[in-house]
C-alpha cells in the first residue's frame, strides 16, 4: 500500500502565513469596532475600551488551562486496556 499524503490547503507554510494575516486583521477589526459601539455597562468595568476581548481572551486561556488540569485527572496508564 502506498503512501501517497495530498498535501492540503493547510500544510503549505504560505498558506498558514496568510491565515495568521488574515486572523491578525480580523481581531484587528473587530478592536476596531469598539471605538464604533456604544456600550450599555450594567457594572462599573464592564465600559471600558477592549473589555470584551480581553474577557474572551482570558475566558479561552481559563477554559484551556482547565481542560490540562482535568485531562491530568482523568488520565489512564497507556496499557490499561493490556490487563
Amino acid at each position: 500500500m502506498k503512501n501517497n499524503k495530498k498535501f492540503d490547503f493547510f500544510d503549505k507554510p504560505e498558506n498558514i502565513k496568510k491565515l495568521w494575516i488574515m486572523l491578525y486583521a480580523l481581531c484587528g477589526l473587530l478592536v476596531v469596532s469598539d471605538f464604533f459601539t456604544h456600550r450599555h455597562p450594567h457594572f462599573g468595568f464592564d465600559g471600558f475600551f477592549g473589555f470584551y476581548a480581553l474577557l474572551g481572551f482570558v475566558s479561552c486561556a481559563a477554559l484551556i488551562l482547565f481542560s490540562k488540569l482535568v485531562g491530568l485527572v482523568l488520565k489512564v496508564k497507556e496499557d490499561y486496556y493490556d490487563n
